[in-house]
């Protein structure tokens, strides 16, 4: 599993799996990580059900804010 770091790290909501019903989950918060090269070609770089990173359709996600004890029980699951 990737190293995830706290600061780099965003929170997406899972809000379509349409051909990857395996390795993502609706509904499901999922810790995205940056990558400038997969946002140009419309893709987010997820930690998906495989505890993997991989890439997927941006429009898959919508970005949320969680509070700060939130955000750190999170990472620690993770």
């Amino acid at each position: 599993m990737p190293k995830i770091k706290s600061a780099a790290s965003q929170f997406v909501i899972c809000v379509e799996n349409k051909g990857y019903l395996v390795s993502l989950e609706k509904r499901k918060i999922y810790i995205a990580l940056p990558d400038a090269i997969a946002l140009k070609h419309g893709q987010v770089r997820v930690i998906d059900e495989s505890g993997e990173d991989y890439l997927y359709p941006k429009i898959f996600f919508l970005p949320i804010t969680v509070p700060q004890s939130l955000r750190k029980a999170i990472l620690k699951a993770a």
